[in-house]
C-alpha cells in the first residue's frame, strides 16, 4: 500500500475532544501533494494517527453551511 502523505495547511477549529485526547477537527488539508480540501475527522494527540473522515471542496462546505443554517428554521 502506498504511503499516505498529508499536510495540515490550516487548522480551522476543534469540534470536540474525547477523554483519550483524540480531537474531532475541521482542517484544510493537502493530501498527497494535491490542492488542499476541507477535512473533518478525528485526530490522535500529536496528529500521528487519524480516523476516517470526510473531505469537501469549498463549494461543498458552503452547501453544508446552508443546510446547517436551515436546520434552525
Amino acid at each position: 500500500m502506498a504511503e499516505l502523505k498529508y499536510e495540515i495547511v490550516e487548522n480551522i477549529g476543534v469540534i470536540s475532544e474525547s477523554p483519550k485526547g483524540w480531537t474531532k477537527e475541521l482542517n484544510l488539508v493537502s493530501w498527497n501533494g494535491r490542492d488542499p480540501k476541507y477535512d473533518l475527522r478525528d485526530w490522535a494527540p500529536g496528529k500521528e494517527k487519524m480516523g476516517k473522515g470526510v473531505t469537501m471542496t469549498e463549494e461543498e462546505l458552503k452547501q453544508l453551511e446552508k443546510i446547517l443554517q436551515n436546520m434552525d428554521k
